[in-house]
């Protein structure tokens, strides 16, 4: 197992600068009096393909050799890496193939096609997206980019945290979503090098709380299907990701489904964000954990804006 270093993060920076959004930083004097926290929104909702995962994708495809990107580019996505390694391969012009759950938004597997993606379905549980993938890559020869798994992505996610930390001037707190924990990584790699005295939190849903046993147990659980609001994090973590999260991560906090769709909504009127529930799971676990935060500076990651108009969480079935 290659472990990414941060020389890989300064790498990665370099060779995604042209295909990525340098992302602005939000704040907003209601969030900060609601939570006592000085807060520094970092609004990956803005970034190419509307997700920070396009930092990580553009990293390994243009990291290809070009004999290795003739055949593409192959993954297995609910959604937003789904679209963002469509967007990178179409930008390198070579083959993405990409297996979707069925019920994956279909916002999302719109974009896939839209950047030139090719989908094949599968069930909405880890199991089925494997097996299907296997069968897709055997036929392809396509070089496999795992959502997070892989250090290629670990190392072009970790631009994110360490751009926020330039843009802030330094934070006592750093709250990311989790879900296989491809972003916790890079915020892990970045931070522990550049600001080790900043605390990562990662926030989970706690109808997908595996991250958060796995924390509590010292080894990896894994859950096949849960279900929750926050369809971009019901992925369970890996042995790269778990590396990371064990080692540098400060705790892990989980917010109800209601508690997310509060905190969307929040967003959504306070600040004018566009945003998916995923991205508003730090927002809650800040709320419900005041004590952890107050009086801090704490950077917020909101991780994508790919959300479904047709199906937003609070409008009544």
């Amino acid at each position: 197992m290659y472990i990414p270093t941060f020389d890989d993060v300064k790498t990665a920076r370099e060779r995604i600068e042209p295909y990525v959004h340098k992302t602005p930083v939000l704040t907003s004097t209601f969030m900060n009096n609601l939570t006592g926290a000085e807060l520094f929104f970092k609004c990956e909702n803005f970034q190419k393909a509307g997700a920070f995962k396009v930092r990580g994708a553009s990293n390994a495809v243009f990291g290809l050799s070009d004999e290795m990107a003739e055949k593409g580019v192959a993954t297995h996505s609910s959604g937003n890496h789904a679209l963002s390694l469509s967007y990178a391969a179409g930008r390198r012009g070579i083959p993405c193939h990409v297996v979707m759950p069925r019920t994956a938004p279909q916002a999302k597997k719109d974009a896939v096609i839209g950047y030139g993606g090719t989908i094949t379905e599968c069930e909405p549980s880890t199991s089925s997206r494997e097996a299907v993938f296997a069968e897709v890559q055997a036929a392809t020869g396509a070089d496999f980019v795992h959502p997070y798994n892989d250090p290629r992505v670990i190392a072009g996610q970790a631009t994110c945290s360490l751009e926020l930390l330039e843009q802030t001037g330094g934070l006592d707190a750093v709250v990311a979503p989790i879900g296989g924990g491809g972003m916790i990584s890079g915020t892990c790699l970045s931070l522990s090098n550049v600001a080790p005295e900043t605390k990562i939190y990662a926030a989970e849903p706690k109808n997908a709380d595996d991250a958060y046993r796995s924390f509590k147990a010292g080894h990896i659980i894994a859950d096949d299907a849960p279900e929750t609001v926050a369809d971009g994090l019901k992925v369970p973590l890996k042995d790269l990701t778990w590396h990371f999260v064990s080692n540098h991560v400060t705790d892990i906090q989980t917010a109800t489904e209601q508690e997310i769709i509060d905190a969307m909504k929040l967003i959504w009127q306070r600040m004018k964000i566009v945003m998916e529930p995923s991205s508003a799971v730090p927002l809650a676990t800040i709320i419900k954990n005041r004590e952890a935060f107050a009086g801090k500076r704490v950077g917020v990651i909101i991780t994508g804006g790919n959300v479904d108009l047709d199906k937003l969480p609070w409008m009544k079935k």
